[in-house]
């Protein structure tokens, strides 16, 4: 398994995700997954299965320390002494005595943000995690979560799909040092039709489905979360670690992102979300020659851009 580095956490890059199932879906599912080698679970205390998770992994037989558990606080649980308690109801839920990675799930502009960053520290000192992050934070909500936190923030998950163009995200996080978890992956089902994905599939002989995955943890510091409830799929979303694609397949799937391509956008829930333009750079393997800072390539329009600017 690959492993993510960010600010001092390992995470697996490739995590199977618990949104939206229900306790069948987990019990038909997560021993499927570990079997299948998966050692990075996430879910959230809204997605209210934590005790299927702590069930399953308590079942398989495997050490605690094999499986990186991450779950994330609800926003009604930020305030006070909810956050703590929540922790605590996390901990039992999932039948072990820390969690490896715990997250703030959406902003909670009600409660100010130092008094959120100070319920996952107090976590931290506590014992009871080993590293915190953020999810569905924007650019500048990342940089202030940095500023204000004692621990180092490992990650922000966010929505990540080949139609979403986050590069301006993903350039922020690396300049912090954090891990993006990318879900959302394969755009609730868009992928599976896209002419260009079905044909790098075909040429690789792969699914659609390892195909963008693959394009998630080829990228530097991308975490991917890989969800389904069929049981049957699950070994072969996990086998991604064996080949590459060509960079001309990593730019082929970063120029499908198109505007007007975020999926997941809660009213009361969402912060102002950062541009994701079309024209996605193209995000390569390493840091080449050319590569752009963050290690992605320039497009055309780009560097059109910069020639004016610079002029």
């Amino acid at each position: 398994m690959k492993m993510v580095a960010a600010n001092g956490a390992e995470i697996p890059a490739l995590g199977f995700g618990a949104y939206g199932m229900s306790r069948n879906d987990m019990l038909r599912t997560i021993p499927v997954a570990l079997d299948a080698g998966f050692r990075h679970i996430d879910t959230a205390q809204i997605y209210r299965n934590e005790a299927e998770v702590g069930e399953c992994v308590q079942a398989s037989g495997l050490d605690r320390a094999e499986v990186f558990l991450t779950t994330k606080v609800w926003v009604a649980n930020y305030a006070g002494g909810a956050f703590a308690a929540s922790v605590d109801d996390s901990l039992r839920k999932l039948r072990t005595d820390y969690i490896d990675l715990l997250l703030l799930h959406w902003p909670n502009p009600g409660v100010p943000l130092g008094e959120q960053i100070a319920g996952l520290n107090a976590a931290v000192r506590a014992g009871k995690v080993r590293h915190i992050g953020v999810s569905n934070f924007n650019r500048r909500m990342l940089a202030e979560a940095v500023r204000l936190s004692e621990a180092p923030i490992a990650t922000n998950q966010v929505e990540y799909h080949p139609y979403l163009n986050q590069r301006l995200l993903i350039e922020e996080c690396r300049r912090l040092g954090v891990a993006v978890t990318a879900y959302c992956g394969m755009a609730v089902g868009r992928v599976f039709a896209d002419p260009v994905l079905r044909d790098i599939a075909a040429r690789r002989g792969r699914t659609v489905a390892q195909i963008v995955l693959r394009w998630l943890i080829q990228q530097d510091g991308v975490v991917a979360l890989s969800r389904t409830t069929n049981p049957a799929r699950i070994p072969a979303n996990f086998d991604v670690f064996g080949f590459e694609l060509s960079a001309e397949d990593m730019r082929a799937i970063s120029r499908l992102a198109a505007r007007d391509s975020r999926i997941v956008s809660p009213t009361g829930l969402s912060p102002a979300w950062d541009p994701t333009p079309a024209l996605a750079a193209c995000p390569q393997v390493g840091r080449g020659p050319g590569a752009h800072p963050a290690g992605i390539v320039k497009t055309d329009v780009e560097n059109r851009q910069s020639r004016r600017r610079s002029s």
